[in-house]
This record gives structure tokens, C-alpha cells and sequence, in this order.
């Protein structure tokens, strides 16, 4: 119970500390969220009429005034409307939610297709083909930038064969080239994380002890070995949340893919203050819940940690 109220307490601190910053930066970053409204850089408008905007709008006021005004209508749930649209900004966000968390969840299912058969293979056989593979594609995982990665599949894939669509949604189809592009690049760390990890747990006194008891070596790496070594994968995994989520920005712009990511560039490039403002504090809820659920998860995976947390 304790916890849950730290957990708690915790994760309120978090959201008005995000909140706050992000404001005050979106605030601060150079551009006139009037001038896109009124388009004046198309039609002629006068300075009263700007300043008529900016009165209604309350961004003549200070900067805390605002940030307490906001704050004021996001404990009832609101987040405000858009200055682009004139529709609720949660309504806006969560009809380009599942868009972005179905491109979130195919890509991790190609991580963990590639990682965890990979990963596994390279520490039961080190220093062998597989392992020398495995290790290639971690070296070119991690140099080659994401967006290069998708131009060379829109290039092979799309461009040339046309196997795949570039750009869009509607069909598992659309889903493939962007889906690799953010899982590839994601999984070249992972196959080493696994690697080491349980490397170190089939080395330890409980691995060894099981195996002198008779236990079969499937049982061992399954039950004993693996599930050690998950630990720190699943930690990782957590924190890599928020990069799978901010990465799938470039990567919905990249394959036109009508998610979050390329709404809030839209936004940005608006000066729609309250959309950007709304997707901070909505991506800070979602990396905090997925936060909070794999530290249960590693309290059943890894008894011992929870043991320590209650001493």
C-alpha cells in the first residue's frame, strides 16, 4: 500500500514537472501561433486583429498565468482545443492513438522475432557463426540512422520491387516497411543485451546447482537461466519505450503514416500550443504506466529485487 501511495505521489510530481517544462519551452521556442491561425503570411491582416487573436487566445498573459489556467482545466480532463482544428485536443490525439501504438506494437514484434532467437543462440554458442552474425548486425543496428534505414527499404522494397507500399495505411501491407524500419534498428541492441545477459546467468551457482541436480538443459536455460536473464532486458525494455514512441515521430513522416508522430510535427510546425501540450503530457503518461508495469514485472521475474525494495 505504501508503495502504491509513493508510486503514486511519484508519478504526480512527474507530470506537473513535465508539464511545466514543456510549457515553458514550447512558450519560449521562436514563432507566432497567431500569425498561423490568421494565416498572414497569405492574407493581410491587420496588427489589431493579431492582437485582437492573442488577447482571446490569453497569450498576452504571463507565462505562469497560462500555465495555471491549463493546469486548471487538465485536473478536470481537458486538455483545450486546437488551434488548427477548433476540436478537442483529446479527442485529436486519441483518434491518432491506435494508429501510432499498432506501428509501436508491430515493430516490437519484430524485435523480439529477430533479439530473442538471435540473442539466445549467440550466448549458447559464442564465438560461433551465429555469434559473429549477431554481432554484425548490432555494429550495423546501431550506426545506421533510422530514417537512412527506411529510405533503403522504401528503395528495395517499394521503389524497385514493389512488394510493399511506401506511404499510408489501410492494410498489414503499409504496416511492414515502417514496422522494420524502427524493429531492425531496435533489435541490434537487444540481441547483445540478451547475449551478455544470460552469458552471466548460465554461469551462476543456481544454473550450476540445477544442472548438478539433474535437471534437463532445456528446463535449466527455460526456467532458471532465461528467466534471470530477462532482468535487465526488461528494464531496458522500459526505457526504450519512450525511444520506440519518440522514434515512430520520424518514421510516420518518412512513410506519410497518419499517426501521432506526424500530427504533432503538424502542430509544431502550427504553433497549435495545446496539441504539443497535450502529447507531452499524454506520452509522459503512457512511458510512466509502462515504467511502473515492468517494475512489477521484474518484482515476479527476479524475487530477490523485490525483496530488497521492501527492506
Amino acid at each position: 500500500m505504501n508503495k502504491l501511495l509513493k508510486r503514486s505521489i511519484e508519478f504526480i510530481l512527474f507530470i506537473l514537472l513535465l508539464s511545466f517544462i514543456s510549457f515553458v519551452f514550447v512558450k519560449l521556442a521562436p514563432g507566432d501561433a497567431v500569425r498561423e491561425i490568421l494565416r498572414s503570411d497569405d492574407v493581410a491582416v491587420s496588427s489589431s486583429q493579431m492582437e485582437k487573436q492573442r488577447e482571446a487566445l490569453g497569450l498576452n498573459d504571463p507565462v505562469l498565468v497560462q500555465y495555471g489556467q491549463w493546469l486548471g482545466r487538465l485536473v478536470r480532463l481537458d486538455l483545450g482545443t486546437s488551434y488548427m482544428t477548433n476540436r478537442p485536443v483529446t479527442e485529436e490525439l486519441l483518434d491518432k492513438l491506435p494508429a501510432t501504438l499498432l506501428l509501436t506494437c508491430t515493430s516490437l514484434l519484430v524485435l523480439i522475432v529477430i533479439a530473442i532467437p538471435l540473442g539466445t543462440l549467440s550466448a549458447l554458442y559464442p564465438n560461433r557463426v551465429i555469434d559473429r552474425f549477431s554481432r554484425l548486425l548490432a555494429v550495423l543496428g546501431t550506426s545506421v540512422p533510422s530514417f537512412w534505414l527506411g529510405l533503403l527499404l522504401i528503395e528495395g522494397f517499394s521503389v524497385r520491387t514493389h512488394l510493399f507500399p511506401s506511404m499510408g495505411t489501410g492494410s498489414i501491407a503499409h504496416l511492414v516497411l515502417p514496422s522494420l524500419t524502427l524493429g531492425l534498428t531496435m533489435a541490434a541492441v537487444y540481441v547483445r543485451l540478451i547475449r551478455s545477459s544470460l552469458l552471466e546467468s548460465l554461469g551462476q551457482d543456481f544454473v550450476r546447482g540445477a544442472r548438478s541436480r539433474g535437471i534437463g538443459g532445456s528446463s535449466v536455460l527455460l526456467r532458471h537461466a532465461f528467466r534471470h536473464a530477462l532482468t535487465p532486458v526488461v528494464t531496458m525494455f522500459g526505457v526504450s519505450i519512450g525511444s520506440l514512441l519518440g522514434g515512430t515521430v520520424v518514421i510516420e513522416v518518412l512513410f506519410a503514416y497518419p499517426g501521432m508522430g506526424k500530427f504533432i510535427v503538424d502542430a509544431i510546425q502550427s504553433r497549435d500550443y495545446p496539441v504539443i501540450q497535450g502529447y507531452m503530457v499524454l506520452m509522459g503518461l503512457i512511458v510512466t504506466i509502462i515504467h511502473m508495469l515492468v517494475d512489477l514485472l521484474n518484482d515476479v521475474l527476479n524475487p530477490e529485487i523485490r525483496l530488497k525494495g521492501e527492506r
